[in-house]
């Protein structure tokens, strides 16, 4: 195929090093899902070894039906001194299972002399016996050249003589990694232009940080140069001032370079891939963010807006269908119909034939919008409020009341975690009342048991539902305890996972709102046929 160029996604390691983001398990688990569908080539997990989460990362995420993105497990080269066959880390990037290994080593002989502290051919020792051994081993191997854009500048013969180790070696991709941001685009393009003249034939990646605000630039000169795979984070996050944004680039070698990269049908998943991975991280896609963003098809002037249905090349640089996005008027109330309607039936529900109510949805959702609701990873929510819209929706119990009481014990030292929540609720299915019980470490889970205890005889598939994530975001900071809360929960019933939010200023009201929409959407989804 030509114009082929590979993808390399680094948000589970190089996004989570980001200020203020952090994913748990099964976060990671749904995103290495949502890029698989979306036809990223290759995911990096992280650190094998490094820590409990990324440890039980590999074991699970093989586990995962993917068909099509290759597991990356990332490390270093071998120590200074060590065999590649002795190394430990070595060792942990293979134990993970993972096909596909990334080292990264020193290609920047200040970096070598002083980081590492040792001698220049010591360093291409360690290179080319830890790639070697890779793939000894059977592995896929991306030796990822660390300040490889300083090393040049500094010491152009060295910095080139560590990428000719790694590929006399054997690695299957060199990647040329502009550590700290602060090179040009210019400067990238001589760089990897260099290289690709000293290794013909040699697959070369490019790996930018945005330090500069140039990661995306660079990225796509490093294509123009000879790069045949790109690394980066979904939305740009990373460290510092974050990666090159991954969704960005691909927009713009698919639809500006004639590149082929997912392929044009999946281009349409970028909007939602997008904000699915922000919501997951507990942010949001900047308004004003290229290709992904609300405003980055939204027109608000009069003569913008006019002109638009007439001539949409004039103020639309590509179609915003191409990437999933939608053209606003922020003067229309129409803005968002096919939208919703698209997103409607992949949740199984035909909206098609019902314009009026359409619009009524939209309209709440619009309402609810402004309070602080956001359905981007909230399916399970969403389809309930359509299915109430259409006179589809019976809820299979109804709330007297709860109260949750919450005891810890002073005396067991401040640092102490042995505080308990009990909650009590009063429950009615059909015409029959009951009162439970539950107990559990938060008030959340207490509650969730306790649901479970009165509705279970009449719904026993709610045995299999487990909640599997719990996500708060305060919405207004500036208002301090008073602030309006958003609460996301993620539910599992071992087939598919479903999102459910509930907002209000009240954790507890928010929480049970998102806990009844999650169990409400599980019955519902099954008795429906629901996706």
């Amino acid at each position: 195929m030509e114009n082929r160029i590979y993808t390399y996604d680094c948000t589970l390691r190089d996004g989570e090093q980001g200020e203020g983001i952090s994913l748990s398990l099964e976060d990671k688990l749904r995103i290495v899902q949502r890029l698989d569908a979306l036809g990223v080539d290759f995911v990096e997990g992280g650190f094998p070894a490094s820590n409990p989460k990324d440890i039980e990362f590999f074991k699970r995420v093989r586990e995962l039906p993917l068909e099509h993105a290759r597991i990356a497990a990332f490390g270093s080269t071998c120590r200074k001194g060590v065999a590649a066959a002795e190394d430990a880390g070595l060792a942990d990037l293979l134990a993970s299972g993972a096909p596909v290994v990334t080292i990264v080593g020193k290609t920047w002989d200040a970096q070598v002399t002083r980081a590492l502290q040792t001698s220049l051919d010591e360093n291409l020792r360690m290179i080319s016996d830890s790639v070697s051994y890779l793939k000894q081993r059977g592995r896929h191997v991306v030796f990822d050249a660390e300040h490889f854009f300083d090393g040049y500048k500094a010491n152009a013969d060295y910095a080139l003589a560590c990428v000719r180790a790694a590929a006399e070696a054997g690695a299957d991709s060199v990647d040329l990694c502009e550590t700290n941001g602060g090179a040009l685009p210019h400067e990238v393009a001589e760089a990897v232009g260099a290289v690709a003249a000293a290794l013909p034939g040699q697959q070369i990646g490019i790996h930018c940080h945005d330090d500069s605000g140039c990661a995306v630039a660079s990225t796509l000169t490093a294509v123009h140069s000879g790069a045949t795979q790109v690394q980066g984070t979904v939305n740009g996050i990373g460290e510092r001032v974050g990666n090159t944004d991954l969704l960005t680039v691909i927009a713009n070698l698919e639809l500006k370079m004639e590149c082929t990269c997912i392929g044009r049908e999946n281009l349409r998943q970028l909007t939602d891939v997008a904000k699915f991975v922000a919501e997951t991280c507990n942010i949001s896609v900047p308004a004003h963010h290229p290709y992904t963003g609300s405003s980055a098809f939204a027109h608000k002037g009069g003569l913008h807006a006019s002109a638009i249905a007439r001539f949409p090349e004039a103020y639309e640089h590509t179609r915003p269908e191409y990437v999933g996005n939608v053209t606003r008027m922020l003067v229309s109330e129409l803005a968002g119909k096919a939208s919703l309607v698209a997103k409607a039936r992949s949740l199984g529900i035909d909206l098609a034939n019902y314009p009026e109510t359409t619009q009524q949805i939209l309209e709440e959702i619009k309402q609810r919008e402004a309070q602080g609701y956001s359905y981007e990873v909230a399916d399970g929510s969403l389809a309930i409020l359509l299915l109430r819209h259409l006179g589809q929706y019976k809820p299979h119990f109804t709330l007297e009341s709860f109260r949750v009481i919450v005891d810890d014990r002073e005396d067991t030292g401040a640092l102490a975690k042995d505080a308990m929540s009990e909650a009590t609720i009063k429950i009615h299915v059909g015409d029959q009342r009951f009162v439970a019980t539950g107990e559990g470490a938060g008030p959340v889970e207490a509650l969730d048991v306790a649901l479970r205890m009165a509705i279970g005889e009449f719904f026993p598939q709610v045995d299999q539902m487990e909640l599997v994530d719990f996500k708060v975001r305060i919405l207004d900071e500036n208002v301090g305890t008073g602030a309006i809360t958003r609460v996301l929960i993620t539910t599992s019933d071992g087939v598919m996972r479903w999102g459910t939010v509930g907002v209000s200023e009240n954790i507890i009201e928010a929480s049970w709102n998102a806990l009844v929409d999650s169990i409400e959407y599980g019955l519902a989804r099954r008795e429906l046929a629901l996706r």
